[in-house]
């Protein structure tokens, strides 16, 4: 590791809210290393052991880390708290600041920035407002969704908080909002994994299409050099989080809460 990207400071930064373990750690602009797995039940097993093989890979130790960036949610309930938890621990036992960064926010940053990249290399510049639309499967139709927009010689920016919503009403939402801002936005992004939502998402493009606007369909996997990024972002502005008191972003109940509660109601009444 260079004396250069030590100034620069390393962000290490995981994410468990989904199937995929996205960790990363990042200096500067490079990506010194990153794992990115598809085994969700597992995550518990591994994540430990792939931090070391990342740092082992890097050349680099805890010393070299400037602070740690973790997905905290919204997302699967066990899961988000793996990656949570590991991170409270590393920061308390290394000293190291910690900095939440929504799981949303993260794929959405990432699949922009991706798009971003593929239109660089066509040749082809990127025109008026951008919305990018993340959404992760909640069950039951519904998903956890947020909304944030970019645009030319402006900043990423975020238009709508992380819930929970029914997909259905997600794309109402969605409508109402461009037909409100008719001619502002001139592409719309939907991205995350799109598998069980496809009905709804291409009744989406449909509403686009008849509000003149693209509609793009872009799958995309967490990726943690994204939280890294956007930990490097919170990190500079002081936005730091206490390891002892930090949550993840549960944003619903756990299936077993809501038959608690549905139970606790039935007696009440009875």
């Amino acid at each position: 590791m260079t004396n250069e990207q030590r100034q620069e400071g390393t962000i290490l930064a995981l994410d468990t809210s989904t199937a995929s373990m996205a960790a990363a750690i990042v200096s500067g602009q490079e990506v010194l290393a990153e794992i990115q797995t598809l085994a969700e039940r597992n995550h518990s097993v591994h994540v430990v052991t792939h931090i070391k093989d990342m740092l082992l890979k890097s050349g680099i130790s805890d010393k070299d880390i400037e602070a740690i960036a973790v997905g905290n949610g919204p997302g699967s309930y066990t899961g988000m708290r793996i990656a949570v938890s590991v991170a409270k621990t590393l920061a308390w036992v290394w000293d190291k600041p910690l900095i939440g960064i929504s799981s949303l926010e993260a794929l959405a940053y990432g699949a922009w920035h991706r798009h971003s990249e593929d239109k660089a290399e066509q040749g082809n510049t990127l025109e008026g407002e951008q919305w990018v639309l993340p959404i992760m499967d909640a069950r039951r139709g519904q998903v956890y969704s947020s909304g944030f927009s970019m645009a030319a010689g402006t900043e990423w920016s975020r238009w709508l908080d992380d819930g929970v919503r029914l997909m259905k009403d997600f794309v109402d939402l969605l409508e109402q909002r461009m037909a409100e801002q008719k001619g502002r936005v001139r592409s719309l992004s939907l991205v995350g994994d799109l598998t069980l939502h496809e009905q709804e998402a291409a009744r989406l493009q449909q509403v686009g299409e008849a509000a003149g606007v693209t509609v793009r369909l872009q799958p995309f996997i967490q990726e943690g050099q994204w939280v890294a990024r956007l930990g490097r972002i919170r990190l500079e502005a002081g936005m730091v989080e206490d390891p002892h008191t930090f949550i993840p972003n549960y944003t619903q109940l756990t299936e077993a809460e809501v038959v608690w509660k549905a139970k606790q109601a039935g007696e009440a009444k009875a």
